[in-house]
């Protein structure tokens, strides 16, 4: 057999290996698999870059939602903020800044005591008006507090004078936190008297810088009293502590009105209530 012959033979003797040819598969089927396989990985990878803007509103409202039910079942329906009550949180603040602040002179402001039932009950305090309307049994007329209402009487808010000291004028009210000696104490008996300037004949002498000093700090201290006394009464009345009143407005005064304004001492309970100045001996 000649050379040719066989490998003519050979040739024909080596079998077709369909999976060990390099000609790409041509199945339809199989293409659209891996088609398929390819957009599901390309889904699965935009949704797992995170949570989207609209995911993040709604847990965030979810959990508000949730915080004021479980708050409003913890305090038996008083509140919505677990006791928080800041200005923002108060619908009737809102609707004040919506509706502008109003301004009165105090000739006006008396128009609002609550004998009009048209009208709002007003009250000022150190030239802030508030609406006390809610309360009408108490500052309407009639009421225990009757003599707030229409009026600024921020001097009787300290001093607990009401009848002579319901005026704005608060000048010398400091007074009232600075402390006497005992033996000057006002309503002190004729013996517990004597017996106190007996002390006092035995107490160490200060100098005149001492005496200065102490009375600086002793006015310093008062001062702070009184705006501590007053801003305890505007949180009530913004509603602070829970009472449904309102800030609505100022008080407008012309220029130099307190100086035109008689100067007045402090009162018979506010000269009682002074405090007794402490000594070592």
């Amino acid at each position: 057999m000649s050379s040719s012959q066989r490998y003519r033979g050979t040739a024909k003797a080596e079998p077709t290996d369909m999976k060990t040819s390099s000609i790409p598969p041509t199945d339809t089927g199989a293409k659209e698999k891996a088609e398929l396989k390819e957009a599901v990985k390309e889904q699965a990878a935009a949704t797992s870059n995170g949570l989207s803007v609209l995911d993040i509103l709604r847990i965030i409202a979810g959990m508000l939602i949730l915080s004021c039910g479980l708050s409003y079942l913890s305090t038996s329906g008083e509140s919505l903020t677990w006791g928080y009550n800041a200005w923002w949180t108060r619908a009737r603040e809102w609707r004040s800044l919506i509706q502008g602040e109003i301004s009165l002179t105090d000739s006006e402001l008396a128009l609002y005591d609550g004998s009009d039932p048209k009208k709002p009950i007003y009250l000022a305090l150190n030239g802030t008006i508030y609406d006390v309307s809610i309360s009408p049994s108490t500052y309407g007329p009639g009421g225990s507090y009757h003599f707030f209402a229409g009026r600024d009487a921020a001097r009787a808010f300290l001093t607990g004078c009401f009848a002579e000291d319901s005026v704005p004028d608060l000048r010398g009210v400091e007074q009232m936190y600075m402390p006497v000696d005992p033996e000057e104490k006002v309503g002190l008996k004729p013996e517990e008297r004597e017996k106190e300037l007996e002390k006092a004949q035995k107490r160490k002498k200060m100098t005149k810088g001492e005496l200065k000093n102490r009375h600086a700090q002793e006015l310093k201290s008062a001062r702070k009293q009184v705006v501590a006394g007053l801003e305890s009464w505007h949180k009530l009345f913004r509603g602070d502590k829970g009472k449904k009143y309102r800030r609505v407005g100022t008080v407008k005064r012309e220029e130099g009105w307190l100086e035109k304004m008689p100067k007045r001492g402090l009162c018979e309970n506010a000269e009682k209530g002074r405090p007794v100045r402490k000594y070592d001996v």
